[in-house]
């Protein structure tokens, strides 16, 4: 059944001309060729919207595989319930609708095999969100000469790197970041909750016309200890810690940051901010075109070990950003990471290390890749925010 009437909807379309969506379209038909396949099917909810425009969100109930292969229109594969939203938000004009779950296969199958693909290498997203086991079982069984490749980090290696509209979105994200770890910083004072804090910071993010990325880190004192905690009303006491990550958010590219702050003294998450921020320096100035994922880690990880604690990092170094924040199969800063870093490349670097007792402390950059190194996207000093405590 295919989707053929558009709509006049408000607040809806596309944040960038179509020319920009077609650039990416051909670029990502340009790595297909390269890595000998006739077709990718895209189904991950970040590379979705970073190809066509549409915010994905509707794939909760079932993939929405979109098929590029060269030679024929973008086909997007989606739930006749979502398909106006599909349309509205999106570039891309040929929607084929299904209604249940168990018709995406056989609906997505139909697509390829017009196509002539039944026979012919096709990528899939093995390794990112949306794409289930059942459903490439399915697929399979009912295209039984394809042959199925992963291409988990086709679409990253594309959207790795960003236009020039696209960092001047990231900026635009970042200011309204900055905002909130101002507000974060002005409120640390003692009796406050963690959900004043995060009321205050929707607050003035609002008025300013922002967004803020739907997952908050924010934690006082001894909450801390939890990794990715959310906002609850445990309030701050004197002579305790307090951490946020947070991102502003615009046309779905969420520029992250870690920042942390003391309300009075705390000796052990003082000493953690400080090996942090070191490590974090270390590695960005690492950065660099040409440079591999690998080295960046290794960069930081050197100066941790240095310390004498290398069992208080216990993550990568860092990841690329963009559209959607915790999109699986980006670009990684790990140890055995091989990609090589280009201009126009965004990564946040979240270096959070534990403590003995067990808090989470740290700090992090949102950097730009450029000709001469790394720039710093954020205005928010790194340092640590010591707030007056109680004599």
């Amino acid at each position: 059944m295919l989707a053929t009437t558009g709509s006049e909807i408000p607040w809806a379309g596309l944040p960038f001309p179509t020319s920009e969506y077609d650039r990416r379209q051909r670029t990502v038909l340009e790595a297909v060729a390269r890595a000998e396949l006739d077709a990718i099917v895209v189904t991950a909810i970040g590379h979705l919207r970073y190809l066509t425009g549409y915010h994905g969100f509707g794939g909760y109930f079932a993939p929405f595989p979109l098929i590029l292969a060269p030679g024929y229109a973008p086909v997007f594969v989606a739930r006749e319930y979502d398909a106006e939203a599909v349309r509205a938000e999106g570039c891309v004009d040929e929607v084929v609708c299904y209604r249940h779950p168990s018709d995406v296969a056989r609906t997505c199958a139909d697509v390829l095999r017009q196509h002539r693909l039944q026979d012919r290498r096709v990528g899939l997203e093995f390794g990112c969100w949306n794409l289930a086991p059942a459903d490439l079982s399915a697929i399979r069984e009912l295209c039984p000469g394809m042959k199925i490749a992963d291409a988990s980090h086709l679409v990253a290696s594309v959207a790795a790197v960003k236009s020039p509209l696209e960092i001047d979105v990231m900026r635009q994200a970042m200011a309204i970041t900055d905002l909130a770890v101002r507000v974060f910083q002005n409120t640390v004072s003692e009796g406050v909750s963690e959900t004043e804090t995060y009321a205050a910071i929707a607050r003035e993010v609002s008025k300013a016309g922002g967004e803020i990325w739907r997952s908050v880190t924010l934690v006082f004192g001894d909450r801390t200890k939890m990794p990715h905690g959310v906002p609850t009303p445990h309030a701050i006491r004197n002579n305790e810690p307090a951490m946020i990550e947070i991102g502003g958010v615009k046309h779905g590219y969420a520029a992250g940051l870690v920042r942390s702050a003391v309300l009075g003294r705390h000796r052990e998450t003082e000493a953690l901010h400080a090996l942090s921020v070191e490590a974090l320096e270390s590695a960005m100035a690492a950065i660099k075109p040409g440079v591999a994922a690998k080295a960046v880690d290794a960069a930081a990880r050197e100066v941790i070990e240095r310390s004498g604690r290398p069992a208080a990092f216990r993550h990568r170094t860092g990841y690329q950003t963009g559209i959607h924040w915790t999109e699986r199969g980006n670009l990684s800063l790990e140890p055995a990471a091989e990609d090589l870093l280009e201009p126009g490349m965004t990564f946040h670097l979240p270096i959070i290390l534990f403590g003995k007792t067990g808090h989470l402390f740290g700090c992090s950059e949102h950097v730009l890749v450029t000709e001469s190194g790394a720039e710093v996207l954020s205005c928010t000093d790194r340092k640590l925010f010591q707030a007056v405590g109680s004599a």
